[in-house]
């Protein structure tokens, strides 16, 4: 199993930087499953494992009976050379889910951090974030609410920054800081959780305009799991 591991990690690492190298242009496709098995002589399974792990980090993206294609509109691949943190998550051999909890229009109060770049109505995305079915980490987005017309099963299925890429939002940096706090009784609810202490995570997602569309909080349980950041090279 651990072998098969391994494969799957390394044939998903040459696919990225066949795809960085231009050898896979964005637009393009992959070569189908068959054809990668003979390239790197390896099951079918591994290579499926390697396409879900580059699908996830949206480098790709899959159809059935379509192939996969290399996609365009990767803000992480455009603007960071960090892995994500899931990916991180996923080569630690942990089971990561996502459950969108609410999606709806709210308003806010003038003293809301998010007021500022969306005035007094914002979209409000609650998601959770569960490792080996264990509550993680708590997302509350913050969006214009023209991304109201998204679906929830949509918000449930693809990347939030993907789906924003689709309504014309066009990502160009992101801006993130991190802080200790307190957790309350609610967090601890949606945590699960008697920690006192936690990792809270404040991101401003920065359009070509420089003007705010994005911004959100999540809140970490680290004993849990540590947060922490890996680079490629």
């Amino acid at each position: 199993m651990k072998r098969n591991r391994v494969l799957y990690l390394e044939v998903a690492d040459q696919l990225k930087e066949d795809i960085f190298s231009g050898k896979y242009p964005v637009g393009s496709m992959l070569p189908t499953e068959t054809e990668l098995e003979e390239l790197f002589n390896v099951s079918k399974i591994t290579i499926r494992k390697a396409i879900e792990l580059l699908a996830a980090d949206e480098y790709v993206q899959k159809k059935s009976g379509k192939g996969t294609t290399v996609l365009s509109d990767r803000p992480y691949n455009r603007l960071s050379r960090a892995v994500s943190f899931t990916q991180i998550l996923e080569k630690s051999n942990l089971n990561v889910t996502k459950t969108t909890l609410h999606v709806q229009k709210v308003n806010l109060p003038t003293t809301h951090p998010a007021y500022e770049f969306f005035g007094e109505e914002a979209l409000c995305l609650e998601r959770l974030y569960s490792l080996d079915n264990e509550p993680y980490i708590y997302f509350t987005h913050y969006m214009p609410t023209s991304l109201s017309s998204i679906p929830k099963q949509q918000f449930e299925e693809e990347s939030l920054y993907r789906l924003m890429n689709q309504k014309g939002y066009d990502l160009n940096s992101f801006e993130d800081s991190f802080s200790a706090i307190m957790l309350s009784d609610e967090q601890k609810e949606k945590l699960q959780t008697n920690e006192a202490l936690a990792i809270l995570r404040i991101r401003q997602s920065i359009d070509k305009y420089g003007k705010v569309v994005e911004y959100s909080e999540a809140i970490y349980n680290t004993a849990k799991q540590p947060y922490y950041i890996e680079y490629e090279t």
